[in-house]
């Protein structure tokens, strides 16, 4: 993946004509530093590029239509040097369809106490046409973020690189689109929903395709490739020795490589970032992938079991917000629970398909029947997670609107081995307690497929939230249980 970088953010410095040429030309010098600077930022993942400065209604304008054209503008960054009547944002903010970013800064870091005077006091005058800024974008509910600071300060770069990965994420959702072979699992609710509100809501544009194109595209993989994968598995993950030593095993890993080629083919072709499988429809494959589905989300494609679409493309959009970031993240699903008073938990797991990206250690690849599905015994890889901050998130389509839950959790060492669970295993403790959080969660109607990262932080989620324009619920340490859980139960509420 190299999704950061293929999109750029565009800094726009609002002033006005009434200060003349040598109050512009200092205000067009700090720009070009701070644009300097900030790229520089470890903690700036896309280009920032300086645009013109913008102190008349036609230029403002202008900006905005050229944004909105430029497919790799991913958002825009506001900020005001001087004084800028925001009577001429109107019509620019009117058209805007970007993200956008205010941030409230100044030049510099601190008042010149000793030779301050009223030239100074023109020039620098953010706190002034700041809020003059901020006044006409809540006017005419401007949805934003709101970033305070001066900018040179560590925190304010890392609020700023939040908000671009998560304006990122959502620039991808709009152009890869989710790809699924096979329906949702039958009967089940959470992980269905509308496919035209979410394309209208998010840009993801859902479609099902035959398995039996699938399978053709399959069939067309050819040997060089699947032994040229082989060699990538070897080098990434560790072989068990009776997988090793067992050419009918072996056979079943090559199985797995087959199918990861065709379907990586399928996505390409389709230009999809996320892709849905379900154990009930198999229809001409000889196993579930398992290995392959493993494999193609460290690569950074989102997945779902059992058709849920909104999982997977949930997963893509998390793996781009965590581009090059420690840790990883991973379709996951809540599975059981150790209920000993005093240490409660969550064990999560799937079948088979979790990324390897959040593995503690190098994952095992090893071959066992699957209960379900009356397919081919599939290869998998097995390992436990990474320990220490993580989250679990989840999209829920409410009907009326959608919900992007998020729970904080602290991902915890196995305390015993599991010899007979042969899949990957994840355990937490979620926050702000084990019953709080779960109580809370269900009340939610927090759905039993999440996406799970250690990489991936809750501002990150809350900035996409708000970019997608839907509600955004945290459940984490600092959550007063009482009072979220009384504002979830009004939902229930009838009119009176």
């Amino acid at each position: 993946m190299n999704t950061l970088r293929n999109h750029e953010f565009w800094f726009v410095v609002g002033s006005q004509q009434m200060y003349g040429p040598e109050v512009l030309a200092h205000v067009r010098q700090h720009a070009a530093a701070m644009v300097a600077e900030l790229s520089q930022s470890a903690d700036i993942p896309s280009p920032l590029i300086l645009k013109k400065t913008a102190t008349t209604s036609e230029e403002i304008l202008s900006i905005f239509r050229e944004a909105n054209s430029d497919p790799h503008c991913a958002g825009i960054v506001t900020w005001m040097h001087t004084f800028s009547p925001s009577k001429m944002w109107i019509a620019g903010l009117s058209i805007n369809h970007k993200p956008l970013l205010h941030l409230h800064t100044q030049y510099n870091r601190d008042i010149p106490w000793s030779t301050i005077d009223m030239d100074y006091m023109n020039l620098n005058q953010s706190a002034h046409g700041d809020r003059e800024h901020g006044f006409i974008m809540t006017r005419m509910k401007v949805a934003r973020k709101v970033v305070v600071g001066h900018w040179q300060d560590p925190e304010v770069q890392k609020q700023i690189g939040s908000w671009m990965r998560a304006a990122c994420a959502f620039a991808d959702g709009q152009s890869k689109g989710t790809v699924r072979f096979g329906d949702n699992m039958r009967e089940v609710a959470v992980t269905d929903g509308n496919k035209v509100s979410a394309q209208i809501q998010f840009g993801w544009s859902v479609n099902t395709y035959a398995l039996g194109d699938l399978v053709q595209e399959i069939g067309s993989v050819t040997e060089a490739a699947t032994k040229s994968l082989l060699e990538e598995y070897r080098e990434l993950f560790t072989f068990s020795n009776d997988v090793a030593e067992n050419p009918a095993l072996m056979a079943q890993v090559k199985e797995q490589a087959h199918m990861e080629l065709g379907i990586r083919s399928f996505l390409d072709s389709h230009n999809a970032g996320s892709f849905t499988t379900t154990f009930e429809n198999l229809v001409g494959l000889n196993q579930l992938p398992g290995l392959a589905a493993q494999h193609l989300m460290l690569q950074g494609y989102g997945f779902g079991a059992e058709g849920d679409w909104k999982t997977a493309a949930l997963v893509r959009a998390m793996k781009v917000m965590g581009e090059g970031l420690k840790g990883g993240t991973s379709f996951m699903e809540d599975y059981t629970y150790n209920l000993e008073p005093g240490n409660e938990m969550v064990l999560g797991a799937h079948m088979l398909e979790v990324c390897p990206s959040i593995a503690r250690a190098k994952p095992v690849i090893e071959v066992h029947p699957l209960s379900i599905g009356n397919k081919g015994d599939p290869a998998r890889l097995v390992f436990d997670t990474q320990t220490g901050p993580a989250l679990t998130t989840t999209m829920l389509d409410l009907g009326s609107k959608f919900r992007l839950l998020v729970n904080e959790v602290e991902s915890v060492a196995l305390p015993y081995p599991m010899p007979k669970l042969p899949v990957a295993r994840a355990l937490w403790k979620p926050y702000p307690s084990f019953k709080g959080a779960l109580k809370l969660w269900i009340l939610a109607g927090g759905a039993h497929h999440t996406g799970f990262s250690t990489q991936v932080t809750v501002e990150m989620l809350e900035d996409y939230a708000r970019t997608a324009g839907v509600e955004f619920i945290e459940i984490g340490k600092n959550t007063n249980e009482h009072e979220l859980s009384a504002s979830l139960e009004r939902e229930f509420l009838s009119p009176a």
